[in-house]
């Protein structure tokens, strides 16, 4: 078994005095304008990750106490691997430090409650894939039951690498959860280029998963595709608060995606707090910016990008409270003896389109999630950052998880303020050493700058020569499909 790091390359951004500056997902996003609506205050957003290191200027006040089923020294508050850390910054930074352009998270008003798993990647203390996941269900059942309304999960274990057992509790643990109320989110994985497997929880029946997109709306080759996506948001060149040396990073990947997709659930939620998770996702599906095909669905961009502002301005119908729209659509991945109404278990390329309600809710009065069906989840990579923006990918025998994590790569050096970290950008805050030789050398057509603007349609992207389904894997979309455009509403 082989656990992978897996993050795309990692590029050196333009100078910027501040981290918010650098921020470029929030104001494409028009979080500026959303704010004025909801922060997202009053919001537990679970985040079930390797750790938050809480005493960062932007995560003081910010982090609840959570709980420890790593099996690792120290607590929950210890994060050896960093990435649970830039997730927490992600969602919800406070953008306390430097003189309140620090780092702001997409949510600065809900709170972050931590849940500690091993994601080691030191092999002696790695754990098998069985164990991992076995983590992930304590944790998610713990999550629902402290009344954590989003569930963020930005890690992924590939399907070939456990059995039909673990996958059944995992989807018993889901279950439980959205049973309670709760909307779970995990990243569809960065394994796009690299045989585009099976990743659970992401592909699990009623869980979202999310895929990453550039500053032009082209899905990031990483991206893994599959009748398994359901929505797209930002996941590349994002910015957060780290556990290295200068205490802000730069990354990309699904698990920064699905960062922000949770806290767009949050700043939505906060506003409609009677809601439950299957009305929250429903309305993030209903208003999200469709796929530029025509389609209302398809597999590299799910349903298309988050749109917060759309969300809270025109909502729509949020639907029956008690009917996962994800399964009623028949959207993810289900193993053979699935139950009936479980995902399908048969991977489509066809646009899927959720059923929809007289006032364009969607939903179905009578589809209950299913008592045990299974899927495939998405693990997401926080990357360290490398010296000349040269980012690898760790591989070690005995481990399981696709750590999304956000690859780190160095930074030109950011004016101090006085009292604040100087140069948050200027050094590698994790150790070249520790990382391979990174299998992501490709960028994506046209490259990673932003476009004059945020309007325009952005080209079509090139998504590689991805193999074809079988034993665990995703069918590899066309060579070229249409992507999103993020920025229209």
């Amino acid at each position: 078994m082989t656990a992978v790091m897996a993050g795309g390359l990692a590029q050196t951004a333009e100078a910027a005095d501040a981290p918010r500056d650098a921020e470029w997902h929030l104001d494409a996003l028009h979080m500026p304008e959303v704010w004025q609506t909801s922060t997202g205050a009053g919001i537990t957003v679970a985040i079930i990750d390797s750790g938050v290191k809480t005493d960062l200027p932007d995560l003081v006040g910010q982090v609840l106490p959570g709980k420890d089923f790593s099996g690792l020294p120290g607590g929950v508050d210890v994060d050896p691997e960093g990435h649970g850390t830039s997730m927490a910054g992600i969602i919800a930074g406070s953008g306390k430090s430097f003189d309140g352009k620090g780092d702001y998270g997409l949510a600065p008003g809900a709170k972050v409650l931590p849940i500690k798993i091993n994601t080691n990647s030191d092999a002696s203390t790695a754990i098998g894939p069985a164990a991992s996941l076995k983590q992930i269900d304590e944790a998610i059942t713990f999550a629902a039951d402290q009344n954590a309304q989003v569930i963020s999960i930005s890690q992924a274990i590939r399907s070939v690498d456990i059995g039909q057992a673990d996958i059944s509790a995992l989807q018993t643990a889901v279950n439980y959860a959205i049973g309670k109320g709760s909307l779970i989110v995990a990243g569809a994985g960065n394994s796009g280029q690299e045989g585009n497997p099976v990743m659970y929880p992401a592909a699990a029946a009623g869980v979202a998963a999310i895929a990453g997109f550039d500053h032009t709306g082209v899905v990031t080759p990483e991206s893994e595709s599959g009748p398994q996506i359901a929505l797209t948001a930002p996941g590349l060149d994002i910015y957060s608060v780290c556990t290295g040396p200068t205490g802000y990073c730069k990354g990309h990947g699904t698990s920064d995606a699905t960062a922000l997709t949770a806290a767009a659930a949050a700043i939505v939620w906060s506003v409609h707090p009677t809601w439950t998770g299957n009305q929250v996702l429903r309305v993030l599906i209903n208003t999200a910016n469709k796929p530029n095909d025509g389609s209302n669905r398809n597999n590299h961009v799910g349903f298309g990008s988050i749109s917060p502002r759309t969300a809270l301005n025109k909502p729509g119908d949020p639907g029956p409270a008690d009917v996962n729209p994800l399964v009623a659509a028949g959207i993810g991945i289900a193993p053979l003896g699935a139950p009936s109404g479980a995902a399908s278990a048969a991977p489509s390329s066809a646009p899927a389109t959720a059923p929809t309600t007289a006032n364009g809710g969607s939903g179905a009065s009578s589809a209950p999630v299913p008592a045990k069906s299974a899927g495939a989840s998405s693990g997401s990579s926080s990357l360290p950052l490398v010296a000349g923006g040269v980012v690898a990918a760790l591989v070690l025998v005995g481990g399981v998880f696709f750590f999304l994590r956000k690859r780190r790569s160095q930074e030109p050096a950011v004016a101090g303020v006085p009292g604040q970290p100087q140069s948050p950008y200027g050094q590698p805050p994790f150790e070249q050493s520790s990382y391979g030789q990174s299998p992501y050398a490709q960028q994506a057509p046209g490259g990673y700058q932003p476009p004059a603007g945020y309007g325009s349609t952005p080209p079509p992207p090139s998504y590689g020569p991805g193999p074809v389904g079988g034993g665990g894997q995703n069918q590899q979309g066309p060579p070229s499909v249409p992507p999103v455009n993020p920025y229209k509403s």
